[in-house]
C-alpha cells in the first residue's frame, strides 16, 4: 500500500504507511530523516512495544490486539500486531504491516472532527483504542472461560476438549499479559509529549485496567484447570472404588468355584445330591454379607 497522507494543515501532518516496502522506508528515511534502525523495528513481527528517542524524533511501538484466530499460540506476534509511531515537530507517521482498528478509527474521528488536532494528541488516542482492544479481548476471554466452567460443572463434556480449549485459553491470556506489562514504560513515555495531564492518566488508567484484568484472568484460569483436573481425578477415583466394590463381591465366590474347579476326588458334597445347591446357597449368603457390611462401612 503507499504512503498515504490522513490528515494536513498548518499545524498537523499525519502520514500512514500500511505493509511497508524498502522503497517505502527509504523514502522515510530519505524524507524525513528517520534512523534505519529504527525503521526496521517496525518491520519484526514480534518486536516487543518500547520507546525510544532519536535527536527530535520521538518513537513509539506499541502492540495492538487482534481478532485472528491462530493454531498456535508461541509468541506474542500470535495475538497481536504492532503499530510504529514517529512524532517530528508537527508531523506523525504511523506504519504497520496491516489494517488495524485504533488506526481506522482514529482516522474517522481526525477526518470528521473540527477541533483543533496535533501529532500528540493522535498519538493519544491511537494509544487509546490500543488498550481498548485489549480490554475487549479480556471481556471475550472471560466470556469463553465461563461458558468452559458451565460446561465442566453443569454437562458432560469431552474432558479431552475441554483440556485443550483450557489450555489454549491460558496461553492468550498469558501472552496478552505480557505485552501490556512489557507496553508499560512506553504508556508512561506519553507524559513527554505536549499533552494535558488528564489526558496522560486516562491512558494510564486505561492501561491499569487491562493489565488488573488480564492478571485476574489469569488467577481465574489457573483456577479452574485445577478444579477441572481435581473433578477428573475424583471421576476417576469414583469408578475405581465401585470396581474395588464389585471385586469385594466376587473375590470370596471366585474363592470357591475356583476350589471346587481342582480336580481332587475326596470332596464328599461332589457326590451329594444337593451339593450343588448348597454351594450356590453359601455364595448367595457370602454375597449378601459382604453387601451388609459395605452398607454399614458406608462405602
Amino acid at each position: 500500500m503507499p504512503i498515504d497522507t490522513i490528515y494536513r494543515d498548518s499545524q498537523c501532518e499525519w502520514v500512514d504507511v500500511e505493509a511497508p516496502t524498502a522503497e517505502d522506508l527509504k523514502f522515510l528515511h530519505e524524507r524525513y530523516e528517520i534512523n534505519n534502525l529504527l525503521l526496521e523495528d517496525t518491520m519484526d513481527p514480534n518486536h516487543l512495544p518500547k520507546y525510544e528517542e532519536d535527536g527530535s524524533i520521538k518513537f513509539f511501538l506499541l502492540r495492538e490486539s487482534t481478532e485472528l484466530e491462530r493454531k498456535n499460540l508461541n509468541t506474542i506476534s500470535d495475538i497481536s500486531t504492532k503499530i510504529g509511531i514517529f512524532l517530528l515537530d508537527n508531523t506523525i507517521i504511523t506504519i504497520h504491516r496491516m489494517k488495524t482498528r485504533s488506526i481506522s478509527e482514529t482516522k474517522k474521528k481526525v477526518t470528521v472532527t473540527e477541533a483543533e488536532v496535533s501529532p500528540s494528541k493522535i498519538a493519544l488516542m491511537i494509544a487509546l483504542l490500543i488498550m481498548k482492544s485489549f480490554d475487549d479481548e479480556s471481556i471475550s476471554l472471560l466470556e469463553t472461560m465461563d461458558n468452559i466452567e458451565n460446561e465442566i460443572f453443569l454437562k458432560n463434556t469431552n474432558h479431552t476438549s475441554q483440556i485443550r480449549r483450557l489450555y489454549k485459553l491460558k496461553r492468550k491470556s498469558g501472552l496478552n499479559s505480557r505485552v501490556l506489562s512489557i507496553s508499560t514504560d512506553a504508556v508512561d513515555k506519553f507524559k513527554l509529549l505536549n499533552l494535558q495531564d488528564s489526558e496522560i492518566v486516562d491512558l494510564k488508567d486505561k492501561h491499569k485496567d487491562v493489565v488488573t484484568d488480564f492478571d485476574h484472568l489469569n488467577i481465574q484460569i489457573t483456577n479452574l484447570i485445577s478444579m477441572f483436573l481435581a473433578l477428573s481425578d475424583q471421576k476417576a477415583n469414583q469408578v475405581m472404588k465401585v470396581l474395588a466394590i464389585y471385586s469385594v463381591y466376587f473375590l470370596p465366590i471366585t474363592f470357591i468355584a475356583g476350589l471346587y474347579g481342582m480336580n481332587f476326588d475326596n470332596m464328599p458334597e461332589l457326590h451329594h445330591k444337593y451339593g450343588y445347591f448348597i454351594t450356590l446357597g453359601f455364595m448367595a449368603i457370602v454375597v449378601i454379607c459382604t453387601f451388609i457390611y459395605a452398607r454399614r462401612k458406608q462405602w
